[in-house]
């Protein structure tokens, strides 16, 4: 909207067809951004949850912001490759990259195939990694940049004795998400000073979006002190995306804490 945090700034926002990635992107519309909306998913019924990123960027159509959908499959280099060059090209320079979507399988190791170790390893880990090479030169011209990769605590290591829910199967979910974790650091340690911010963002809790209640991580009916609204997420990307980018960079970041550092709400203001 006029006078919003990101006015006049092009986001990209991958897996914003639900959940967490699509809180983001309406939080960012709402703030000014021209959104890029990206995902796999373009009609209802072609996954198993629910979302398409034709319904988020008409929800930002609907509230007044600027939307647009681009169809992408993260596994495969050239359609990130198509995604930049539409954004660029029916938005303008990417300001704002968001890593935010996944491919995860909860697996014991000794039972995952290759197959989809290189899947979950191609969308959560290589697409960041090519995403960000794409859109940094031009970040570097224009001395301006943001990019958000989306975390979360299965990154932690495991203790010994393990709970019950190290044993769900989601080492090679944590494994990406430190790879990822590492390479937010190790960039933003490159470009420090070049006018562009990296960070790693977390939820704090488990965040009750499709992808969770289908994995079985949280119900749709806990209680909200189990669980967290997509929107605090939200609100603590667009704090990272909208600040000071040599003062808030190189984050491993979880979303309550950093909203409680920078004293900002966890929810949008009202009407």
């Amino acid at each position: 909207m006029p006078g919003g945090a990101l006015q006049g700034r092009v986001a990209v926002v991958t897996g914003a067809s639900r959940g967490i990635g699509r809180a983001i992107a309406e939080r960012f519309a709402a703030e000014g951004a021209t959104v890029v909306v990206a995902a796999r998913t373009t009609e209802a019924g072609d996954e198993r949850l629910p979302g398409t990123i034709h319904e988020t960027a008409d929800a930002i159509r609907r509230s007044g912001g600027r939307a647009v959908p681009v169809p992408t499959d993260l596994s495969r280099p050239e359609e990130r490759e198509r995604l930049v060059a539409r954004a660029e090209a029916d938005a303008g320079p990417v300001d704002i990259l968001v890593n935010n979507a996944a491919v995860t399988y909860f697996l014991a190791v000794s039972d995952f195939s290759r197959k989809r170790f290189d899947l979950m390893y191609e969308v959560q880990v290589a697409a960041p990694f090519h995403l960000a090479q794409l859109v940094l030169p031009g970040m570097r011209r224009r001395r301006r940049g943001w990019i958000l990769n989306v975390s979360s605590v299965a990154a932690r290591h495991p203790q010994i004795p393990p709970g019950d829910r190290a044993r769900m199967g989601a080492t090679v979910y944590g494994m990406c998400k430190a790879a990822l974790e590492r390479f937010s650091t190790g960039l933003a340690a490159e470009v420090h000073g070049e006018g562009i911010a990296v960070n790693a963002l977390a939820p704090t809790r488990v965040v009750a979006t499709p992808g969770t209640i289908f994995h079985g991580l949280v119900r749709p009916d806990d209680p909200d002190q189990l669980s967290e609204p997509p929107e605090v997420m939200a609100e603590a990307a667009l704090a990272l995306c909208s600040g000071d980018p040599e003062r808030l960079t190189g984050r491993i970041a979880y979303s309550q804490a950093l909203l409680d550092e920078l004293a900002r709400p966890s929810a949008p203001p009202g009407p």
